[in-house]
Formats: C-alpha cells, structure tokens, sequence
C-alpha cells in the first residue's frame, strides 16, 4: 500500500444497510420510530426491529464508506478505514467496499459487538427511517488507523457521526495529525443537525483549526453558527476553510472559495430514496477537487451523483459516475 496513492482516504463507521421498502408507516408507529430521521439503537433493539422488517436488501454503507464508493465510481482512487467484527455483516461490509474498487484494509476483530448495521425502512413518499446500531464500528480507535494509507491519501475525508465516540474521536485526531503532517488536506463533513448541536463549539474550533474543506447541508451550517440566516453562515465559513460545499436540497447547492461562489442547481430527478444523497454529493466534489477541476464543475459533479442515488433504493450508484462526469466534462 505504501507504494499506491490515493485521491481521498475516508474515515467513518463501517456499517451494513439494511433497506426495505414499506407500504404503510405501521411499523414506524409500532417501534416508535419519527418518520425521516435517525436514532442510534442498541443491538437487541435493532434484532427487533430487522425480525420485524419486510424482505429487503443488504450492501455495506455508512455516509464516508458511501463517499469513497462514489469517488471509486467515478474513477478516482479512495481508500477506506473502519472497524468490522468477523462475522457475516462483516463478511458483506468487506466484499462490497473491496468490489467497488475501494481500498480497504481492515482485519475483522475477533471480539466484541457485532459489525454495525443500519435498518432503513423507505416509506411510499421516499423518506428514509433509519435505525443504527454502530455495534463495533464506534469502537474504531487510533491503533485502527494506517499511517501509511493516511499518508497516501491527498486528502482525508472524516465523518462528524465518529466524534460522538470517545476512541473514535481519538482515531480522527489521528487521521488529522498524520494528514497535515504529510502535508496533506482534510475534509470534514458535519454529518447531521443533532450531531453539530451536541459538538457545537469543538466543531466550530475543529473547522477554523484544522480543516481544509468542509461539507454541510443548509440546516447543519446554520446550526453551526447558531443562525437563521443562510448568508450569514455562508460567510462565516468562507473565512475559515479553503472550500465549503453547502447543499440546500432543491435549490442546489452553494460552493465557495476564497472570494468566489457558485451557486450550482440541482439535477432533477424522480426520487426514489434519499439515502445517501449527500454521501454521494461529497463524492463528486472530492472527485472534482483532486482532478483540480473548476468549481462550477466540481459542484455539477456532486449535484449529478446525487441525482443518480436518490432515483433508486439504496446509498450506492447503481450507474458508473465516470459516464456521468465524461458528460459534464464534454469527454
């Protein structure tokens, strides 16, 4: 591996989705579930709940695992790191990141709770309920992360979902350190509003202090800065990092850098399932990052491969993005 670079290195929770389409919204009601959100759970809880879920499909996921799926597919070089346990979640997780052509390293511990998974129940109008069991994904820990394969990377790209975990808060600490002390760049996306509500102020200093591009829908970044104004923490932000990809869901999405902007709409598309949308943005905006590409395109990039992902079930491509990107490009 020491030999073999890499456009981006992701960190983030090794997870199993689960995906089953539901009819009507009665087995949310049953399990006390709020319709389109997430809720951590504990593996009993989760066993309960996947008995209870109709027929579905199982593919590794997790939002950076997803990310690096996304940039294989467009022909970039990604690499992975996370934890499994050797069992057969953890035998899924591992065939279907290594097929899609994501480098992954991980050998499966032989202890402890089970590989994570993520239950998503995807109602009749494509909101995705999900459930997640993090298992032994939250227990991802410096002693985990490659120096080498961090090193490799020209960019590493960490999830805000990690920083609730004390060793894997640890572990992104790391992957920073040995990122910026190979002179590389890291990229950090907020994950989920409840998440920056919790780590408001670490979050606000981890963004001024250490990284180089930040990713966030509308609602996260206003979170951040504590405002209801979108421009206003559009400005905020630009002053801290080198890119900021700001997603706003039909309007598109707003990248800046330095003194520019771009405003870049959304593809349409007939949404199937939102799962994984943002996942897939990232994807083409670190894509087009580490080709240099301009930012406009860079943006067009991450708006097409979310288009793609939400008009089918699940958070993976199921087109190649380098079609997609050859088309942007005019290849």
């Amino acid at each position: 591996m020491s030999d073999m670079r890499l456009d981006v290195v992701g960190l983030g929770n090794a997870i199993v989705d689960v995906l089953a389409k539901v009819t009507d919204d009665s087995i949310l009601d049953d399990h006390g579930l709020v319709k389109g959100s997430m809720r951590l759970c504990d593996e009993a809880e989760a066993g309960a709940l996947y008995a209870a879920m109709p027929p579905g499909i199982e593919r590794s996921g997790g939002s950076v695992a997803n990310t690096m799926v996304g940039i294989a597919s467009f022909g970039g070089r990604a690499g992975f790191v996370g934890k499994i346990r050797d069992d057969q979640l953890g035998t899924v997780f591992t065939h279907d990141i290594r097929a899609a052509g994501v480098e992954f390293q991980a050998t499966p511990a032989p202890s402890g709770p089970g590989t994570g998974r993520c239950l998503v129940l995807i109602s009749t109008d494509a909101q995705r309920t999900m459930s997640t069991a993090l298992g032994i994904a939250g227990q991802l820990s410096p002693a985990d992360v490659p120096p080498d394969v961090v090193r490799s990377a020209d960019t590493a790209f960490l999830e805000g979902y990690l920083w609730e975990e004390p060793h894997a808060k640890q572990a992104m600490l790391r992957a920073m350190e040995l990122a910026k002390e190979a002179g590389k760049k890291v990229a950090f996306t907020l994950s989920d509003p409840f998440c920056v509500e919790r780590n408001r102020a670490e979050f606000v200093e981890l963004v001024e202090r250490s990284v180089d591009i930040v990713f966030a829908n509308e609602t996260e970044i206003c979170s951040l800065f504590q405002t209801e104004s979108f421009e206003e923490a559009l400005g905020r932000v630009r002053s801290m990092v080198d890119v900021a990809a700001l997603t706003r869901g039909e309007k598109g999405s707003v990248l800046v850098q330095g003194d520019r902007v771009e405003e870049v709409p959304a593809v349409p598309a007939d949404v199937v399932d939102t799962t994984g949308a943002g996942d897939l943005y990232a994807a083409g905006v670190l894509f087009g990052l580490a080709r240099d590409l301009d930012l406009r395109i860079v943006g067009q990039l991450g708006s097409a491969a979310a288009a793609e992902v939400i008009s089918h079930v699940g958070a993976r491509p199921e087109q190649p993005l380098d079609r997609l990107a050859a088309e942007i490009l005019g290849a």
